[in-house]
């Protein structure tokens, strides 16, 4: 893959998923942060540009030798929301689970000497809350419509209206409750001086900083996925569907009133406005609406 120095981190990250680990290992923000160029990005960190574009390629070969290689900006939207669902929210719930007792135990044996963990004990309480509320209106609300939304576009029918609207508000939403965690992130890495355990760090210590740490890059790669994949491609396909051209056609057919076909309209109509009038009150006309849905399958 050609890798430029002009392109976003956002855009070397969506063409090459490996060059994800690159910028979590060198600190490049990709997912809430990823506007920026690369060469931005690796002035803004002090890194040689050269340096990074040979750790992406690197990491690319790696990855392209060792697994799979998911192309989630082609593959069916269903599919991206079970792989969520069941690489990143099924571990977000389950270290959270360990990570909070972990927390309340090295803060008792080490909090009175190292004060910033009380304060990653904070910050990472009030994430875990928000992250456990914000997965549960993913899964129960905005991927279940999300999922429906693409069956309707691939089977030729119209996409039943949820009761927020467009799928652009509950996106909204998530967007704002992720760079929220990508606050409450940073705050934690600020804290701990980049998860790098004191000398006087126990086992426990230094398992809860480093588990920390991969904690942050799934979340990442989680938010990433959502931001800059999911949800751009269920707004895309909700604009497109609402592109669709509706072509009327007004089928003749007999009044229930009195036995008329529609057809007798313009022959009882006089000329004159109030002749319309009566016409029209007097001869109900019956339209049948016709939808013609093409498919999207570039989505």
């Amino acid at each position: 893959m050609s890798v430029t120095t002009e392109k976003t981190v956002r855009e070397l990250a969506l063409e090459n998923p490996a060059a994800t680990r690159v910028f979590e290992k060198l600190g490049i923000d990709y997912c809430c942060g990823g506007n920026r160029s690369l060469e931005q990005a690796c002035h803004a960190a002090n890194l040689p540009v050269e340096q990074v574009l040979d750790s992406i390629e690197m990491a690319e070969q790696t990855t392209r030798a060792t697994q799979k290689i998911h192309d989630w900006q082609r593959e069916p939207l269903s599919d991206l929301v079970t792989h969520i669902k069941g690489a990143h929210h099924k571990y977000t719930r389950e270290e959270i689970a360990r990570l909070g007792p972990l927390l309340e135990k090295v803060c008792s044996v080490h909090g009175k000497n190292h004060s910033e963990l009380l304060h990653i004990r904070a910050s990472f309480a009030g994430l875990a809350q928000e992250l456990t509320m914000h997965m549960m209106k993913e899964e129960m609300v905005l991927f279940p419509h999300i999922v429906r939304m693409e069956e309707a576009v691939i089977q030729n029918e119209p996409i039943l209206p949820p009761p927020f609207g467009s799928v652009q508000n509950p996106v909204s939403m998530m967007e704002h409750e992720h760079d929220s965690a990508g606050a409450a992130l940073r705050a934690m890495r600020q804290a701990s001086g980049g998860y790098a355990a004191p000398p006087d760090s126990c086992i426990s210590y230094q398992t809860l900083y480093k588990a920390l740490a991969e904690f942050e890059a799934d979340l990442h790669l989680h938010i990433h996925l959502e931001n800059n994949i999911l949800f751009p491609r269920a707004i895309a396909m909700e604009q497109a569907h609402n592109r669709l051209e509706i072509v009327t056609s007004v089928t003749a057919c007999p009044c229930p009133i009195t036995g008329r076909l529609r057809s007798s309209y313009a022959a009882t109509s006089s000329n004159t406005r109030q002749g319309r009038k009566e016409s029209v009150r007097h001869t109900p006309i019956i339209v049948t609406v016709k939808l013609s849905i093409r498919r999207y399958d570039h989505l």
